[in-house]
């Protein structure tokens, strides 16, 4: 990122209220930005944005739902962003069985609602639409997927995804480039980090089950994933909002923001060393209910080392740190908001 880049820039951003979105929030606002949330209420209590007081940070804090279209132009009006992040998503694979029609209402008609209110918005420049890795067609390869490979989905968040892809470049060719706004979207891996407290993921889960004094119950051991800390692919966000605007050529359209290949681990090899920094803690592999989920899945991020200079600079073991240590010092009722910059201080270091 360049010195002084989002000092004074105004920010808009759906899903601030949520793990990747407060601390996107975070980082903008310790540069300068002003940054406008619009989003849900805090997924879960308690939550990062609550414990880290985020919404004091704000230059404007909008709790409502994207799939409200009006809402959502008037909101993003208001604010006159020059950029806009969109994460707001219904973002978990299994809830995504149980309510398919919310799941691709949210995230294929919220992205739809959200960049039509970026076509009559003057102000914008820039859109960095936040998808997944999920969004490809997996076919368990064990080679790592690049940004032309096909999209897919085999369960309905992974579809919606994918849909919201081809919706956004459907946009982009259709109004948004002709009209100046630059639009690009960017598919990260399974993120790690302190304040996550969502259901059906393992960190939370297994801090949980460390508070509980229970033994975690594992689904898939053996599925391997992409781990990587949310600073990583949030970095990669924040240098390619910056080339949107500031040398625009050939950077709008997709990007993979993965780690390093060794940091493509299996779910149990994680759990052994999470369970080495935190005495006492279990698991156990479990036969239970058995949805499909993806079992291998890497991503190839040459394009963003070559193009954008992004590469990871945490490897697994320093991820797994940071979020343990984030963990206990919310327990010893640390500052939170003061951890979270510290610790974007320390990623921003090297």
């Amino acid at each position: 990122m360049t010195a002084g880049f989002w000092a004074g820039k105004s920010v808009f951003l759906t899903g601030h209220t949520g793990f990747k979105g407060g601390w996107l929030a975070l980082w903008l606002a310790s540069k300068g930005a002003h940054v406008h949330g619009f989003s849900l209420a805090p997924p879960t209590e308690p939550s990062l944005f609550t414990v880290a007081g985020i919404e004091s940070l704000l230059a404007s804090h909008t709790i409502s739902d994207i799939r409200d279209a009006a809402g959502l132009t008037r909101a993003l009006a208001a604010s006159a962003p020059e950029i806009v992040f969109h994460l707001a998503a219904q973002p978990l694979v299994r809830r995504s069985y149980a309510e398919p029609v919310e799941t691709f209402a949210t995230n294929v008609m919220g992205t739809i609602n959200l960049l039509e209110a970026v076509r009559s918005a003057a102000s914008v420049r820039a859109v960095v639409n936040i998808t997944t890795d999920k969004c490809y067609a997996n076919n368990e390869w064990l080679w790592p997927y690049r940004e032309g490979e096909a999209l897919g989905g085999h369960d309905p968040y992974s579809a919606s995804k994918a849909a919201a892809e081809i919706v956004t470049a459907a946009m982009r060719t259709s109004f948004l480039a002709s009209a100046g706004v630059r639009v690009a979207t960017a598919r990260a891996g399974n993120v790690i980090g302190g304040g996550d407290w969502a259901d059906d993921r393992l960190l939370p889960d297994f801090f949980r089950s460390v508070g509980a004094g229970t033994s975690l119950a594992v689904r898939y051991p053996y599925a391997t994933r992409p781990w990587q800390h949310v600073l990583e692919p949030l970095a990669g966000y924040l240098a390619l909002a910056e080339r949107l605007v500031t040398n625009p050529d050939g950077m709008d359209n997709a990007w993979n923001f993965g780690p390093a290949d060794g940091d493509a681990r299996p779910v149990e090899w994680l759990l052994t060393r999470l369970c080495a920094r935190m005495p006492g803690a279990q698991w156990h592999a479990t036969g239970g209910e058995k949805l499909h989920e993806a079992g291998f899945l890497k991503l190839d991020s040459s394009r963003a080392r070559h193009l954008l200079g992004w590469a990871p600079r945490w490897d697994l073991d320093a991820a797994l740190a940071a979020t343990v240590d984030w963990h206990r010092e919310w327990l010893a009722g640390a500052d939170m908001a003061a951890v979270c910059r510290a610790q974007i201080a320390a990623y921003e270091a090297g």
